[in-house]
């Protein structure tokens, strides 16, 4: 199997999530062995940064990447699930402000654009990261994610729990292949109750949120005219998150994963853990 990169080319405009800004994205083919990396346009000297947890600076809602204790690109979890999924090694993505549009609230728009003949076949191999010892990591309330060693690609184990009656308990298990990533979890929006969104709100986040681009619950109702995508489509967003979250170690990933109750800050204390030792994984 071959790495691939993009061919060159923009998307429309669209708002963050929590910053509220509009930014535009335009995205071009890099060399093998590059990985995928941001470009802030809009900033002096256009600084790069490499999508991977170790330039992971805060986890409070969403994904977000930087140096010296400064964020430079906001929410970028949607899209990284989109390039793993599309088979994306390599690639530049140019930005114009510090977050990346939101859409839909899911991952459908990337996925769909790199469905249009956007992909470039490339010569070197592609690399893996194949789990051979088990690790994880639990917080100090009990949620707990962990990865071990699985030999036919990835799959995803994932549990929540909601106090809100509409969401309740959720399971999601499955190796992750392109037809049930289609059928369930590519278009599943990311989701929260409406107090939530006031707090956020509160406090300088959710700037950009409206029913457009999340499921906003509200008791037993569900507030989007349209209701559900799916019926568990809350822990399928969660496995997207989680795809896209795992895609800044860098590599395609031969293993299991499990979480219960988990979100950003678990999945990248997950990848400093397995990092730490060399004998948890092998690249091939």
């Amino acid at each position: 199997m071959q790495q691939q990169t993009v061919k060159e080319f923009s998307i429309d405009d669209g708002i963050g999530l929590h910053s509220g800004n509009i930014a535009k994205l335009r995205f071009l083919p890099a060399k093998e062995n590059t990985g995928i990396v941001f470009r802030r346009v809009d900033l002096e000297n256009k600084p790069e940064i490499k999508a991977l947890y170790s330039n992971v600076v805060d986890t409070k809602n969403s994904t977000n990447l930087g140096f010296d204790g400064k964020m430079y690109v906001r929410t970028i979890e949607h899209l990284m699930c989109g390039l793993y999924m599309a088979g994306v090694d390599n690639a530049i993505v140019e930005i114009d402000n510090e977050e990346m549009p939101i859409f839909d609230g899911s991952a459908s728009i990337f996925s769909e654009m790199f469905k249009k003949d956007k992909i470039i076949a490339q010569n070197a191999p592609r690399k893996f990261l194949k789990v051979k010892k088990a690790a994880g990591f639990t917080d100090n309330n009990g949620n707990t994610v962990s990865i071990k060693p699985y030999n036919n690609g990835l799959k995803v184990n994932f549990e929540i729990e909601f106090p809100s009656p509409i969401v309740g308990h959720q399971m999601f298990s499955a190796k992750i292949d392109n037809d049930i990533y289609q059928k369930e979890i590519m278009d599943s929006r990311t989701f929260c109750e409406k107090y939530q969104v006031d707090y956020l709100q509160s406090i300088g986040l959710a700037k950009g949120g409206s029913l457009d681009n999340a499921v906003v619950l509200d008791g037993d109702k569900i507030l989007n005219p349209g209701g559900l995508r799916h019926e568990k489509e809350c822990v399928n967003h969660k496995v997207l998150d989680i795809i896209g979250d795992m895609y800044t170690s860098g590599y395609h990933i031969i293993g299991e994963i499990t979480a219960s109750k988990t979100g950003h800050f678990h999945s990248n204390e997950l990848l400093k853990i397995l990092f730490s030792d060399t004998e948890n994984y092998e690249i091939i």
